[in-house]
């Protein structure tokens, strides 16, 4: 069953690939959330190139930002990992910093020079941000820097328009275009 769900948002994603692309979206506008079972990721994953292979062959180009590491990446650069090793209360108080880092990774990539109004640039790895950062707060800080589309592959769920980061959080209400198995 979960092959068939990953096969359906594909399916949803070409679906969404190939209509028209408005030019006069706000940034917000132009975010995709492909919104799966927690339980798909690796399932996800391993399709990660189909998506990849179906924007081509829709014309459009794909950039990929996988945010996975991100956290162990940021803390082993920090002059205080030992510190925050020692008490990790102190962490509460740089969170900051990694949003910001995390953000100028995804800004990086939206300004590529590959990257246009004909690009998706896909992230993945969010559910690895949690509970260090939000995803709501990260699509919020980089929407002004989207020229295409911004692909977030998104492990939780969708109650109408509230996204729910691995159902962990309260969710959070966002002008996305939801992309899902329906079901």
């Amino acid at each position: 069953m979960s092959g068939d769900q990953v096969d359906q948002l594909l399916q949803e994603y070409m679906r969404q690939l190939g209509l028209p692309w408005t030019k006069n979206l706000a940034g917000p506008q132009r975010v995709w959330m492909v919104v799966y079972d927690p339980k798909l990721e690796r399932r996800l994953r391993l399709r990660l190139e189909e998506f990849a292979i179906e924007t081509r062959e829709a014309h459009r180009s794909w950039i990929l930002v996988d945010l996975t590491s991100s956290f162990a990446d940021w803390l082993a650069g920090n002059e205080y990992r030992d510190a925050y090793f020692a008490d990790p209360e102190l962490l509460a108080g740089a969170l900051g910093s990694f949003a910001d880092s995390l953000a100028e990774r995804v800004k990086t990539a939206l300004a590529d020079e590959s990257a246009d109004d004909n690009s998706v640039v896909a992230v993945l790895g969010a559910g690895a941000l949690f509970p260090m950062a939000r995803v709501s707060e990260l699509v919020d800080r980089v929407a002004p820097a989207i020229r295409g589309r911004l692909l977030v592959f998104f492990p939780g769920h969708l109650d109408g328009s509230n996204y729910r980061l691995l159902d962990a959080r309260d969710g959070w209400s966002y002008l996305a275009v939801p992309i899902t198995t329906g079901g």
